[in-house]
């Protein structure tokens, strides 16, 4: 059985790392690259980078900071935030990325996934999807979960696995910064419909949310951001904790 993956989340707004509720209210929450060598030291088994304001303020990820941090880490390291071309991912790549995560450009033209596809490969390229609950159907959202579009979650899951991601990196807004726990109930219905890997993210507040995830979600990796940047959670512990209840994790 594949090994499920603990994934440290940095989202960077102007250089630093930000930690918010439903996506607003951000606060400080550290370097970027000092937290990066941190996760890698302590067991991450990879490392999400988002510049969450890149697409709404119109410019491109930092290569430079990108560039830093995969200097000082030796996990597989995904960069996120304004992407929206063949070149952007070609720049992100050359200064250290080992994967990209684009979400609005590939809403707005799916076509990029398979241009990013054939060019990289579908090993490097995640699609991040942020949706919530309108009506009582899951909508994605765009630019930062501030565009409310017509999308439905499964029907867009399932075309980015047919022009070929990697992954997925499902976020569910409702559950986002709560600390209530994943939304397992929709992550279980991802993971049965398509046959790429799910991460999830959104809601991480107990060491049990990470295992109810693996269990019930079914997710293949769990991301989370401010229960490891503010110390709530050792991820030493939440690895030891995970064997313990049976689930395959690399200690």
């Amino acid at each position: 059985m594949l090994t499920k993956r603990i994934i440290p989340c940095l989202d960077i707004k102007d250089g630093r790392t930000v930690k918010g509720v439903n996506f607003v209210d951000l606060r400080d929450a550290g370097d970027p690259v000092e937290l990066a060598a941190i996760y890698a030291q302590e067991g991450a088994d990879e490392l999400v980078f988002l510049d969450i304001s890149a697409t709404e303020e119109k410019r491109k990820t930092l290569a430079e900071l990108v560039y830093h941090v995969a200097e000082t880490i030796n996990i597989p390291f995904t960069v996120g935030g304004g992407i929206s071309s063949v070149e952007d991912v070609d720049i992100l790549l050359k200064n250290g990325a080992d994967k990209v995560s684009i979400n609005s450009s590939a809403v707005k033209r799916p076509e990029l996934i398979n241009e990013l596809v054939a060019k990289f490969g579908s090993q490097c390229i995640v699609v991040a999807i942020d949706a919530k609950q309108v009506d009582g159907i899951w909508k994605v959202h765009l630019v930062g979960g501030k565009v409310l579009t017509e999308v439905e979650l499964f029907q867009w899951a399932k075309e980015v696995e047919e022009r070929g991601a990697g992954e997925i990196l499902f976020t569910s807004m409702d559950h986002d910064g709560t600390k209530n726990g994943f939304a397992d109930e929709a992550l279980a219905e991802l993971s049965e419909l398509v046959n790429i890997p799910v991460i999830a993210s959104g809601g991480a507040g107990t060491i049990s949310h990470f295992t109810d995830t693996f269990k019930n979600g079914k997710a293949d990796a769990a991301l989370a951001a401010s229960v490891f940047h503010f110390k709530e959670i050792e991820i030493k512990d939440l690895k030891n904790e995970l064997k313990e209840k049976g689930i395959p994790v690399r200690i």
